[in-house]
This record gives C-alpha cells, sequence and structure tokens, in this order.
C-alpha cells in the first residue's frame, strides 16, 4: 500500500515537471538518480553481487529496457496529455496483459475467474479514460486519443517488461536491490541510445534544465518516492506477503491519487470513482488465483 501511495505522489510531481521537462530528458534523469541512490544503498548493506546466470541476466536487462527505457517514457508523455489520474489507470492493464503474456509464451494458465478479472479492469478503464472533462477545455480534448495510445504503449511496455522479469526470477534467488539495479541500467543505456537520435538530441542535452533549482529538487523527489523508495517496497511486499494481496495493494495508486487531483482542483466524477473500483475490483480477481507474473514489473 504504501508503494502504491508512493508511486501516486510521483506521478503527481511528474505530471508538474513534464510541464518543463521533455519525456526522455526526465526518464533519463530519474533513472540516473535511481541508479546513484541504489548503488549507496547496496553499499552500506553490504550486499554484494549476487552469481547470476547469463540468460537471467539478459531477461532482466530486457525487462528494464522494455519496461524502464520504453515504458516510463511513454508513461510520462501521456502524463502531459491525460494526467496522473488516468494514466495510472491505464497502467493497471499491464497486470491482465502480463498474465495474457505468460499463457502465450510461459504456459501459464488462466481459469474463468482469471478471464473475468481481465474483462473488469478493460472495461473499468475504458470507462474512465473515454470520458470527456468539460472543465478540461478543448485542448484536452485534442490530447486525448493521444494520451490513451501513449498510456496504452506504456501498459504493454510494462507487460512484456513483467514477462521477463518472471522468467528472470525463476530458478534464482538475486535481490530486489540488484534486480531494481540491472533493470534501471538497462533503461537508461536505451534512453541513451534514443537521447542520440537526431531528432531527439536537442531535447535531451540542450534543454536547460540545471537552470532551476526548484525542478532539481522536484526531480529528486519524484525519483526518490516513485523510482527508488517505490522499488524497494514493493519488491518487499511481494517477498513477505500473499502476492495476490501484494499485487491488488499495489494497484491502488489510481484510488490514491484521487484526493490528490481533487485537491489540486482537478473535478472527478463519480462515473472515474466507480470505473476505478471496478478496474481495481477486476485486478483483485485476477491477482488472487494468477502466479506472481502480474506483479514482477518494477516501475
Amino acid at each position: 500500500m504504501s508503494a502504491a501511495c508512493l508511486w501516486a505522489i510521483a506521478s503527481v510531481v511528474y505530471g508538474v515537471l513534464g510541464q518543463r521537462i521533455p519525456p526522455l530528458q526526465l526518464n533519463l534523469i530519474k533513472g540516473i538518480i535511481a541508479i546513484a541512490l541504489l548503488l549507496i544503498t547496496i553499499v552500506i548493506s553490504g550486499d554484494f553481487l549476487p552469481t547470476l546466470a547469463p540468460l537471467n541476466l539478459l531477461f532482466l536487462l530486457l525487462s528494464g529496457a522494455a519496461g524502464i527505457g520504453l515504458g516510463d517514457t511513454a508513461f510520462l508523455a501521456a502524463i502531459n496529455r491525460l494526467g496522473a489520474r488516468r494514466v495510472l489507470l491505464l497502467g493497471t492493464l499491464a497486470p491482465p496483459m502480463s498474465a495474457i503474456a505468460a499463457t502465450i509464451f510461459l504456459q501459464e494458465s488462466l481459469n474463468i475467474n482469471a478471464w473475468c478479472g481481465i474483462l473488469l479492469t478493460i472495461l473499468g478503464v475504458a470507462w474512465v479514460v473515454t470520458e470527456r472533462v468539460s472543465n478540461n477545455g478543448e485542448g484536452a480534448t485534442t490530447q486525448l486519443w493521444p494520451g490513451i495510445g501513449l498510456g496504452l504503449l506504456a501498459a504493454v511496455a510494462n507487460a512484456i517488461g513483467a514477462v521477463f522479469s518472471r522468467a528472470a526470477f525463476t530458478g534464482t534467488n538475486i535481490s530486489p536491490l540488484w534486480a531494481a539495479l540491472f533493470r534501471l541500467i538497462a533503461g537508461v543505456l536505451i534512453i541513451l541510445i534514443w537521447a542520440f537520435l537526431p531528432n531527439q538530441r536537442n531535447n535531451v542535452f540542450v534543454y536547460p534544465y540545471w537552470q532551476s533549482k526548484r525542478v532539481i529538487l522536484a526531480s529528486f523527489l519524484a525519483a526518490f518516492l516513485g523510482t527508488y523508495l517505490g522499488i524497494w517496497l514493493q519488491q518487499t511486499a511481494i517477498k513477505l506477503t500473499n502476492v495476490g494481496i501484494a499485487s491488488t495493494l499495489m494497484q491502488t495508486s489510481p484510488i490514491l491519487v484521487i484526493p490528490i487531483a481533487i485537491f489540486m482542483g482537478e473535478k472527478v466524477s463519480l462515473r472515474a470513482i466507480i470505473g476505478v473500483i471496478i478496474a481495481i475490483f477486476g485486478i483483485s480477481l485476477l491477482a488472487s488465483i494468477t502466479s506472481p507474473i502480474s506483479v514482477r514489473n518494477i516501475l
């Protein structure tokens, strides 16, 4: 629950930062900050480099490249168009996508209750994100479908990352800190490669990020809460709690962000609240009867 709360807060901060910093650069910044914090934690804790089979390491790196490099960039771009509340709800589609992918690639089975949970999640999400909110202005309407597309891309990328993570954790006892570090390193490397493309170079390396101390502090706060602490608490929950309970609690960010959105002046309709509850109920139904595949993704 704490991880979900931190991610809700961090997503709102990312929405504010997105008005000043392009998504690719913001993803790079939060990744570098989180890597530095993880390295400091590893040194302090004395958690030495684990022995990891090359194939498992490859799966972790692919997971980070998809989930963090591509998924988080799309997530941040979607927030700029839809706002944190609706994009977080779109993110609840990642566990059903992961479960479906696991049935295809990892031969994991889904029963009728799991399919009902997937259907409920999709219906709840669709009901909320397609709602046209008049007080957001005409510009918000023109950004609706591009925002939904980016949100869905983020969910797909996170689902792919979850499948690779699940494969990596099979037969290995790597600690959550090292798993998170490997995934973040892969994600940052993909972002750097992406940043050197001619049409992206000015957005990443020329943008005057360091001119504002407030932006620097806000970036550090969001990376500390959402990427560093969020990962740690998420993995601790998976390790110490029933996986179905942990999965459901960690998908409650769309509910937790509603009071924040209201406090910031956003009008939240009854339809939006009911849709979120339906989607979370679908996730809880799916998580109660499926394997840890749906919660292996590290945000």
